[in-house]
């Protein structure tokens, strides 16, 4: 029994969302989707989604968590702002008064569990021709 509670949290990857008003739960999928064939993750160990507070009501976001029935963890962004990132944003920190959500927000979800945390996938950019705003998408998590 021990041994399956470590390989739980070995396993947990938790992805942090940045994103604009009004992006759909299609545009956050593909994001995960790409990201984590692109860096050779199993979406089977995504525990769950990290954003600031204030994206809490975001309809793409929450819906995304439905029909994958994965958690929402919110923080806010004082909090997010006392966590050291690698890709630190200016417009960001003008906009909600943090230089990083998706980063911070992915590993604070991810050490939640652990102190062995790691970013996996810094922040990656993700439009589509058709979709409105973009979403950003950071990795967290511990590898075996």
């Amino acid at each position: 029994m021990i041994t399956a509670s470590v390989q739980q949290l070995v396993n947990s990857l938790w992805v942090g969302i940045g994103c604009q008003k009004g992006i759909s739960d299609q545009l956050i999928d593909i994001a995960i989707e790409r990201t984590f064939q692109t860096y050779q993750l199993a979406y089977t160990d995504l525990a769950g989604i990290a954003s600031i507070d204030i994206k809490a009501s975001e309809l793409g976001v929450r819906e995304f968590c439905r029909i994958h029935n994965l958690p929402l963890k919110t923080f806010t962004a004082e909090v997010l702002a006392g966590v050291s990132v690698p890709n630190p944003g200016k417009i960001i920190t003008e906009t909600v008064g943090t230089p990083s959500v998706a980063e911070a927000a992915a590993i604070l979800a991810a050490s939640h569990n652990t102190s062995a945390v790691s970013l996996l996938v810094p922040k990656q950019i993700f439009r589509l021709p058709g979709e409105v705003g973009a979403v950003t998408i950071a990795v967290a998590g511990c590898r075996v």
